[in-house]
């Protein structure tokens, strides 16, 4: 599953586009991480927020853990966040006080997050070659319907950002601009 921009990477590499894995770290530890699905959403959920924008632990466990109260959906974030920085090393996910939480800067790199990020640069090619299917295709969390529609929002727009890359794109070249 690896593309070229992701190998010239140092750290670890997290693909959610086309299918969910992770390079970059020990195939074992890459297995015990993404056969968590909670753990996977939870990274999901980071890596596709806004660049280095924070996310509410309350709106994480609302997401994730939907069916537990409120100390145990927070100590099964606290378990998932240990696995994640486990794997990925300590400074993968930080904290901004008790209430937020963020991927670390440079600390893991996501092929959907790269996608946007080249759109916004103007790097249409370099987005289009990284969209290689639906953001986490078949990836469901049963009984965590918030987490669901929030998956299908985001499959959805990344598909309409990869269509209107593709049409840039196109429009560009048949211009033949440079």
């Amino acid at each position: 599953m690896p593309i070229a921009k992701a190998q010239t990477l140092k750290g670890p590499a997290l693909y959610l586009l086309g299918g969910v894995a992770l390079e970059g770290v020990p195939p074992a530890e890459a297995e015990r991480l993404v056969t968590q699905s909670k753990v996977v959403a939870m990274l999901a959920c980071l890596a596709l927020a806004s660049t280095g924008a924070f996310t509410r632990r309350d709106r994480l466990v609302g997401l994730l853990w939907p069916d537990l109260d409120q100390p145990h959906a927070r100590t099964a974030l606290r378990k998932a966040v240990h696995l994640a920085r486990s794997v990925l090393g300590d400074e993968a996910i930080v904290g901004r006080g008790d209430e937020e939480l963020a991927l670390g800067a440079g600390s893991l790199w996501c092929d959907a997050s790269a996608m946007r990020e080249s759109i916004e640069r103007g790097q249409l090619a370099s987005a289009i070659e990284l969209y290689r299917g639906d953001l986490m295709p078949g990836f469901h969390l049963p009984d965590c319907h918030d987490f669901d529609a929030w998956l299908e929002a985001q499959r959805g727009s990344l598909l309409e950002e990869a269509v209107a890359a593709c049409w840039a794109l196109a429009k560009h070249l048949e211009s033949g601009s440079n």
